[in-house]
């Protein structure tokens, strides 16, 4: 009850700073408006997804910090995995005053990238820019990821640990050695430096198209062996931070569970082709847990 009464205090406050009384600065849209993105003609429309489990204590923070970052953005879609902590009422309320909508995930189809793909599927926006919902995303690096899509200089977006610039403050060294590892065996088939990071953003339709519905894979690795390399891929240095609130789903077991996995996915794809990779495969793969 306690952190209920927070969320809604909190709320209570950012709608009046933000929503009640917005500015408007020249010819720039009300941030986060969906009435006032809808009519801009500089730019198409951008749904952000946030797939969620159990993570009730992060979304007032992480719709804040969207917010204040001055991102122009049509709606906010949680996708959420069955969470029983109270992320569901907490959507719900901020939904009251902002432009968001909660999915509420279909239990035959688990896992982060069925959560992304069923946002995407319901998206109103021509972009979407997918993000996790404990914050080790920076929210005021979303502007940087947009920005080539609108300038039409790449097609998919990735904000990355593993180029200059990038970093894992706070993570523990088996994650990092395992995540560093997992990223160089795909680099041969991506030419990317992180193509296992869940912050990117890409045109609606790209994704829909390259991206199974249900996947085992990383979104991000799949869609850009998909494309065939005719994808153009920009990566932007971000700082992955660890989470500061709420309980982690990762630990080591599962990570090496994953790691195995997306090494015989890797296997697979460079001897027989994403396309033929046996379906039994890609399930197993899918009832990892939302990070």
């Amino acid at each position: 009850m306690r952190l209920w009464r927070v969320c809604r205090a909190d709320v209570a406050q950012l709608v009046e700073q933000r929503f009640r009384k917005p500015q408007v600065t020249g010819s720039n849209p009300v941030v986060g408006s969906s009435a006032n993105m809808s009519a801009s003609p500089r730019h198409p429309l951008v749904s952000i997804i946030v797939p969620t489990r159990n993570e009730a204590e992060n979304i007032v923070p992480l719709v804040e910090q969207i917010v204040s970052s001055a991102a122009p953005f049509h709606e906010i879609l949680f996708v959420d995995d069955d969470s029983t902590d109270g992320t569901r009422n907490a959507v719900r309320l901020l939904a009251a005053s902002y432009p968001i909508r909660l999915i509420e995930q279909d239990r035959a189809e688990v896992g982060l990238a069925a959560a992304i793909m069923s946002g995407a599927r319901a998206a109103q926006g021509e972009i979407l820019l997918v993000m996790d919902a404990d914050l080790s995303h920076p929210p005021e690096r979303i502007k940087d990821l947009l920005a080539p899509l609108f300038a039409g200089t790449a097609d998919i977006v990735i904000g990355s640990r593993y180029v200059t610039g990038g970093s894992t403050p706070g993570w523990p060294l088996w994650r990092l050695l395992l995540s560093r590892a997992a990223s160089m065996l795909a680099y041969p088939l991506t030419g990317v430096r992180d193509s296992m990071g869940g912050f990117f953003a890409m045109a609606r339709s790209r994704l829909v198209e390259l991206a199974p519905p249900t996947s085992g894979f990383k979104i991000v690795f799949e869609a850009i062996v998909h494309g065939r390399h005719q994808l153009r891929v920009r990566e932007i240095p971000i700082a992955f931070r660890d989470r500061a609130r709420g309980r982690s789903k990762m630990s080591f077991g599962i990570a090496l569970r994953f790691f195995f996995r997306w090494l015989l996915a890797i296997c697979r794809s460079l001897f027989r082709g994403l396309d033929r990779a046996p379906k039994g495969a890609r399930s197993k793969m899918s009832e990892l847990p939302i990070e």
